[in-house]
């Protein structure tokens, strides 16, 4: 890359800019996830190497800014540093003695320390904007649970319950991720076919839950420290404080 970039070399990614490669980046990633869901291992190694491409890129160009240069090497070191601060359960001495965090705990305590880390004042800061409605709203869900954030009013009260095939099924079908992609796909018929934007309504609906969501941690530090969930205490104030214990679930072992 270095060659590439230098006198001499290629000019097409000479000029290149980290706002000019987004879309390849962008486009690497789903490649990559396009790869792992076949199955084609040869090409999830093609594929990685090419997303791996986009971060060497990045690391370059950054290393000529004027203002704040880093390179590959600082960029390992901030991840490498990121890992350990969210996994005090692995490379904290105390932490680790403590066993039996589930998965949940665990979830919470990286939110925890996120939000630490970062200043901020909600559980929803640093959802991308740009993300899709689907993947994003499914975030923002997940981000409220895990804060202990009533989201979406009955949103919440949603559980996985059977539902027929077709109309003339007599049986029922479990929440299987092909029942589940099925009935998004159905719900894209009928939105088609009443002339609505999915994506659009989807973001709008996803609007309103971050709405609620934030409405909720307005609430709470309204009505003082004494009240609030941990997470909402944490992102309100900075300070860590102890992750809430939940009942191990099978899947969390």
């Amino acid at each position: 890359m270095d060659r590439l970039r230098s006198p001499g070399g290629c000019p097409w990614d000479a000029r290149q800019t980290h706002a000019s490669l987004v879309p390849y980046a962008l486009e690497e990633a789903y490649e990559v996830a396009e790869a792992i869901e076949s199955g084609d291992r040869a090409a999830m190694r093609e594929e990685l190497g090419d997303l791996l491409l986009q971060v060497v890129f990045h690391a370059r160009i950054a290393q000529d800014s004027p203002t704040d240069p880093f390179d590959l090497d600082d960029v390992a070191r901030t991840i490498t540093a990121k890992l350990v601060r969210r996994h005090p359960h692995v490379f904290d001495r105390v932490a680790a003695a403590e066993p039996g965090a589930s998965l949940e705990d665990l979830h919470v305590q990286w939110d925890r320390i996120k939000g630490h880390e970062k200043q901020r004042t909600s559980v929803l800061d640093g959802i991308p904007a740009a993300q899709g409605a689907l993947a994003r709203g499914q975030k923002v869900l997940a981000r409220a649970r895990r804060a202990g954030i009533p989201a979406g009013g009955d949103l919440a009260q949603v559980t996985p319950l059977p539902w027929n095939e077709d109309a003339h099924s007599a049986g029922a079908m479990e929440w299987t991720e092909a029942a589940v992609g099925r009935r998004l796909l159905e719900l894209v018929v009928a939105a088609d076919a009443v002339g609505v934007d999915a994506e659009s309504a989807l973001r709008a609906a996803v609007r309103a839950v971050e709405a609620s969501v934030r409405a909720a941690e307005q609430d709470v530090r309204d009505q003082g420290p004494a009240s609030r969930p941990d997470t909402v205490a944490t992102m309100s104030t900075g300070e860590p404080t102890a992750a809430p214990r939940t009942e191990r679930r099978s899947e969390d072992r």
